[in-house]
């Protein structure tokens, strides 16, 4: 066990992709333990084998849709139209717009995307700095995985067998939380030129939400028929992509064969990278398991204390440190059986784990080296990591401030339920 987390560490610091690394690892722990190569393949099999993923490919080509069909530009024109004339009003519509976003694709690095793609330049030329624009909206895109529906949120009802519709109605309020608490920074780390404001139109904003009334429809339809009871997450998922589909040819019609391909290609592309992680991870956490890695951590994480804030307070330290140096997915399959016990232990509800934990994974897309969140708005504003690490520190205190409030005040989660 020793000899495998060795090999994966040095490959994570020799800057492998986390899944070969993963992989890599557990051939060379399988060969170590004389085990047969072949129930790799089975166990990498079985692990992806669920009906529960379909949500997976299914989400991320809604989110693409939206994308090339002209829905996420038109909800960043009315989340401008709503809160642009406010202080820092730019940079409060880009966070606005990543929660509508979130709605859709539940994928943090589609967020960050989709609305940097059509904010960040917007920002500049409005005379915000370009370090500051790239952190806002890499912040905001990192509420995608909390707000409905969330990938790694599907994980987690996957790995643990929880309900995936209670969880995603458990992330409302929190995401609601973070997206709040992310506009108050904004607001206060924005430039106060008055050149940087307007006045709020009201006929602006009715012009807006006329124009984007059909793209609000897919978080509505998600979110909706899923709090309803009308449908399961898979089913939502799909119905989405139906919605997407039909909005971006025949109303806005900015979908045509070129695009439509390229959403494809694209989904295709991300979820493969997703589905292969969870596969080779799910053989590395068996492995794991079976030489009792749970039993041995949690007696490491109770040797420290069995006070219950203690424990909550390690736990949440010891995720945003692996969140800082493994991708989301993968740190999910690997440390979720280990911690999810632990909390339900002493006495908190597995939903509220589950927000938790997921919320944690989402502060480590804000942190380089693996901060996807913030590889990917550096790359649209084409600011380097190290200046973003800089400005988006201030984004990062207030999210585990979040983080702490989520873990003790339960009902944030359970609320809704």
């Amino acid at each position: 066990m020793i000899l495998l987390l060795a090999v994966l560490i040095i490959l994570i610091l020799l800057s492998f992709p986390i899944s070969l690394s993963i992989g890599l690892a557990t051939i060379v722990a399988f060969l170590k333990s004389n085990l047969p190569l072949y129930m790799i393949d089975q166990r990498m099999f079985s692990g992806i084998n669920s009906y529960m993923l379909l949500a997976v490919p299914l989400f991320m080509l809604a989110g693409n849709l939206m994308d090339h069909g002209g829905l996420s530009k038109r909800i960043v024109r009315l989340a401008e139209a709503m809160v642009g004339h406010l202080r820092g009003g730019l940079a409060i519509s880009a966070i606005l717009s990543s929660m509508l976003f979130a709605g859709v694709s539940g994928s943090a690095a589609a967020d960050t995307a989709a609305i940097g793609s059509i904010l960040i330049p917007s920002m500049i030329k409005r005379g915000y700095n370009k370090d500051f624009a790239a952190s806002v909206v890499a912040s905001g895109g990192s509420i995608g995985v909390i707000i409905p529906p969330s990938i790694p949120m599907i994980i987690y009802g996957f790995i643990t067998g929880l309900s995936i519709g209670k969880l995603f109605i458990a992330g409302i309020l929190p995401g609601i939380l973070i997206g709040i608490s992310l506009s108050v920074v904004a607001a206060i780390f924005s430039d106060s030129n008055r050149n940087l404001r307007k006045r709020f139109e009201f006929k602006e904003f009715t012009d807006a939400l006329k124009d984007s009334i059909w793209a609000l429809g897919t978080p509505t339809i998600v979110i909706g028929g899923i709090l309803g009871g009308i449908f399961t997450a898979t089913e939502s998922a799909a119905c989405a992509v139906l919605y997407s589909l039909i909005v971006g040819i025949f109303v806005y019609k900015e979908i045509n064969i070129k695009n439509l391909y390229k959403s494809a290609l694209n989904s295709v592309i991300t979820s493969s990278v997703i589905l292969i992680i969870i596969a080779v991870a799910t053989v590395f956490s068996w492995y794991l398991s079976m030489n009792n890695i749970q039993v041995i951590l949690e007696k490491t994480f109770l040797a420290f204390s069995h006070n219950k804030i203690m424990l909550i307070l390690i736990i949440n330290l010891f995720l945003l440190i692996m969140g800082t140096f493994i991708e989301t997915t993968a740190s999910l399959i690997l440390f979720v059986p280990v911690v999810a016990p632990i909390l339900s232990h002493v006495g908190i509800n597995p939903i509220t784990s589950g927000v938790m934990i997921v919320t944690n994974l989402a502060i480590g897309m804000l942190t380089p080296p693996l901060g996807i969140c913030l590889i990917v708005s550096s790359a649209i504003s084409e600011s380097s990591i190290v200046k973003l690490s800089k400005t988006v520190f201030p984004f990062l205190i207030t999210m585990i401030i979040d983080l702490l409030i989520i873990s003790f005040f339960e009902p944030i989660t359970t609320l809704l339920l």
